[in-house]
């Protein structure tokens, strides 16, 4: 009996829990790309041309190493444009009755599979280190589900960074090591780019016919498409790029869109890279002297601890967690995240960044974006469509709980203990941004203040029942307190009047 074997454009994996269990001798692999997954949300042009040429590659690996494969093109005549549309057509064309599947990282695709008129059954993605009953478990009965706890226990079960049953050098966590400044300038030129073949400059011409009014730049296009691109790019990281990533990896600088990070998330998220080959290469160098133990540890951390925490947050918490909004906030995303002109250097910085690479680093996106998002109380939701659509490496398992969770804290606090909220100060020890910007940092009120600073106090007064007997927030209440009545009133005012004009449209 004919069996269908679907592959998404993010299991682009050789070892895939699907592929294991067909027969290759008489099983169909279905792979489509598909308008309704290309602009459920205005995906960025880069990351669509990223995954349909990844897509056409790995289907091509696939044929060559004996499978059947039955791949539609966006532009095929007969192309349904969903995932289920293709795989009932599939399945009528061969008689199948049955599709195996690995489950996908977005509820939205794992109901429409449940609910196919042809059983679907879906496999667990053990890509992943920590399988959901894993996560469960750890979770189960703990009154705050901090990832550092969950962390050590991936570096347990993997062994990495491991002395036996200690950390290597003594410790877990060497955050604290990876909080410098920018320094005067980057010695990195950058991530490997890739000159695009016949099948990728094929893919853009599509990408560009069909989606060239999205928001953000399709060319030039550099991203590597293939596993072996992938592992070139990881190994360029490695020695040149990653002794100094610890250092600087929360810092940002105008006109350094990379500095000195690794841009592989969009290849591991994808599939063409294993997590645990990224972590075993970055071990790899620190145990034969070439880079320093901040580096490796905070980078495997965003991995093993990181990643998989997020994953875990996503299916713990269930399909309705892109919904929460804990805060209340109900203002619309400005225009100027989609490119209108803004005064803020550091929002004009990454949201131009994006545009260009369908990348910021994870300090951009907190600290300026995020936390401007949160300090002006926008609608989560539509910040967290905002986040999935413009990010090459954006898939809802994992861009969801960094939003909805961290960033914005509409889910009330499971994944932080407190927003992450800062004043124009925070931006300015991190950044050179503000040496460039039209307001002044070093201003609280007046003319040309920084909204930060502003926007800062307004949260803080108007969620005051909420947070004040946060042990985390409470010294920066009692800051507020000190302050005279009139100063206050006036930080209220011009918070509130900036944001009437932010409401209006008015240049901000």
């Amino acid at each position: 009996m004919v069996k269908l074997v679907l592959v998404l454009g993010d299991q682009l994996s050789p070892g895939l829990s699907a592929l294991r269990e067909a027969d290759k001798a008489s099983d169909i692999v279905v792979m489509a790309e598909v308008s309704d997954e290309a602009s459920y949300v205005q995906h960025h042009p880069k990351k669509i041309a990223f995954v349909f040429a990844a897509m056409r590659k790995f289907a091509k690996r696939l044929q060559d190493e004996g499978w059947a494969v039955d791949y539609t093109r966006l532009d095929d005549d007969d192309n349904s444009g969903s995932i289920t549309g293709e795989l009932m057509r599939r399945a009528e064309e061969h008689g199948a009755t049955e599709v195996i599947a690995t489950e996908p990282g977005e509820w939205r695709l794992i109901s429409l599979l449940e609910e196919m008129p042809i059983p679907v059954h879906q496999f667990a993605d053990d890509r992943f280190i920590a399988s959901h009953k894993e996560f469960e478990a750890w979770a189960e009965g703990r009154k705050d589900l901090r990832m550092e706890w969950f962390y050590r226990q991936m570096r347990r079960k993997t062994g990495l960074l491991m002395d036996g049953d200690d950390p290597v050098e003594g410790k877990w966590n060497f955050d604290h090591e990876n909080r410098k400044p920018p320094p005067g300038g980057i010695e990195f030129s950058g991530p490997m780019q890739f000159t695009p073949d016949d099948v990728v400059d094929e893919v853009l011409d599509l990408v560009e016919a069909r989606f060239g009014t999205h928001f953000g730049e399709l060319r030039p296009f550099w991203f590597a498409t293939d596993q072996e691109q992938a592992r070139r790019q990881l190994t360029r990281f490695v020695k040149h790029a990653l002794p100094s990533f610890g250092d600087y990896q929360d810092a940002m600088m105008t006109g350094e869109p990379f500095l000195y990070h690794s841009l592989v998330s969009f290849y591991i998220n994808a599939g063409l890279l294993d997590p645990i080959e990224v972590c075993e290469a970055v071990e790899a160098a620190y145990r034969s002297g070439d880079v320093p133990i901040n580096a490796a540890e905070g980078y495997i951390r965003q991995i093993i601890g990181w990643r998989e925490y997020m994953r875990g947050i996503y299916f713990l918490e269930g399909p309705d967690y892109v919904t929460r909004n804990k805060l209340g906030h109900d203002r619309d995303l400005p225009e100027f995240y989609w490119g209108s002109p803004t005064k803020m250097h550091c929002v004009s910085q990454a949201v131009a960044q994006t545009a260009e690479e369908a990348y910021a680093h994870h300090i951009q996106r907190l600290m300026v974006t995020g936390n401007f998002a949160l300090l002006a109380g926008v609608d989560p939701h539509q910040v967290h469509e905002w986040y999935l659509a413009v990010y090459a490496d954006a898939y809802e398992w994992v861009e969801a709980p960094n939003v909805i969770g961290m960033s914005q804290f509409a889910d009330g606090g499971i994944v932080g203990s407190k927003p992450y909220i800062s004043s124009g100060a925070y931006i300015n020890r991190m950044s050179n941004y503000c040496k460039s910007c039209d307001y002044s940092v070093s201003k609280k009120t007046g003319e040309g203040a920084c909204p930060f600073n502003l926007l800062y106090w307004h949260f803080m007064d108007r969620h005051r029942d909420r947070f004040e007997g946060n042990p985390r927030m409470g010294q920066m209440y009692r800051t507020w307190d000190r302050m005279d009545d009139a100063r206050k009133e006036t930080v209220l005012k011009e918070a509130g009047d900036w944001l009437v004009a932010l409401d209006q449209g008015e240049p901000v």
